[in-house]
């Protein structure tokens, strides 16, 4: 994942400070609401941080030595832990800091790199989810062509796109929104940096953001959801048609996995920034949800309805699981 050019924010930082925009840090009002349980609130997001970060590196160093589950959606399946990863690293550390300091400073410069992280992740997910679905479209209703059609090429497309969708869609509303003016407020009600709240303090001309926000949210949000549900579709359809209630069942128990995932993720992505914002506590909590709840029930969901999974993790526990040929 590429890192956003420290130089540059330094930059915009000072040439924001020449047009009068005095602000040297910003305050999360989340992480000094909760500061209020200290004991409390940090075990628990500890506990979250500890679960999430086990959970999803089990995901990958499973999928990574057991050559039964070298497929294409255990593929995607890596990629998204791994972007699942990212998140919990970008906001966690910062929150338990802010909880123990009793404080919920983050400076200008840590402020952007976190919005750009951010937003790196949450569009990559976006591309990945729907990746994962034209694979079960595919595994579906092309069954015989499967290997043909998703193979290791095509896969690595997928997952470079991801990831060249978030660092170009990440360096565009990272750039504009640190040029700028906060001359006002400093308190940003979130447990972490995003572009929306930023542009909400801005004192400056925030037109250009809008639009960018806008764009990215179709494109990447929109776009990709309605690509999920419309294979989602010809999915179900399928389902239906075959013959015989077993193999329904089978066919639909390959892809509740992902259904959940994508209702937990987009659900709360569309309670964030296609519905109004009104500050609330609400808004808090979802906010909360979508940035550390989700990447900690990913790698559960997937293992929990996932007998390959499970047995793919007994196995590594017993050490006598199929190691790939290359780690033998």
């Amino acid at each position: 994942m590429s890192s956003f050019p420290l130089s540059m924010v330094h930059t915009v930082y000072e040439k924001s400070n020449n047009n009068h925009s005095h602000i040297r840090d910003f305050t999360l009002l989340a992480i000094v609401y909760v500061s209020h349980w200290k004991p409390l609130v940090f075990s628990v997001f500890l506990a979250v941080f500890l679960m999430t970060i086990i959970g999803n590196s089990l995901i990958i160093l499973v999928v990574r030595l057991n050559i039964s589950l070298h497929t294409p959606m255990y593929f995607f399946l890596s990629n998204l832990s791994f972007v699942e990863l990212c998140y919990t690293s970008i906001t966690i550390p910062n929150i338990l800091t802010g909880i123990l300091q009793g404080s919920g400073a983050i400076s200008f410069v840590g402020c952007i790199v976190q919005v750009y992280l951010f937003t790196l992740c949450a569009t990559a997910e976006c591309v990945l989810l729907a990746a994962m679905a034209c694979d079960r479209y595919v595994a579906i209703l092309r069954p015989l062509h499967y290997t043909v059609i998703i193979d290791r090429m095509v896969c690595a497309y997928f997952a470079i796109f991801a990831w060249l969708s978030g660092f170009l869609n990440s360096t565009i509303n990272t750039v504009v929104t640190s040029r700028l003016n906060f001359c006002g407020s400093r308190s940003i009600d979130r447990l972490y940096c995003e572009v929306q709240p930023l542009v909400r303090l801005s004192c400056s001309d925030t037109h250009l953001s809008d639009i960018l926000a806008t764009l990215s949210a179709a494109v990447f949000g929109v776009t990709c959801l309605f690509f999920i549900l419309t294979s989602y579709i010809f999915i179900l359809a399928a389902i239906i048609g075959m013959p015989s209630r077993s193999s329904r069942n089978k066919t639909f128990s390959t892809c509740t996995s992902h259904i959940t995932v994508v209702l937990l993720y987009f659900g709360a992505l569309t309670f964030m920034y296609l519905l109004p914002s009104d500050g609330s506590r609400l808004d808090l909590a979802v906010s909360m949800i979508y940035s550390t709840v989700t990447p900690m029930l990913n790698p559960i969901i997937y293992s929990l309805r996932n007998h390959q999974v499970i047995g793919a993790l007994k196995n590594m526990v017993m050490g006598s699981y199929p190691l790939n040929p290359s780690h033998a």
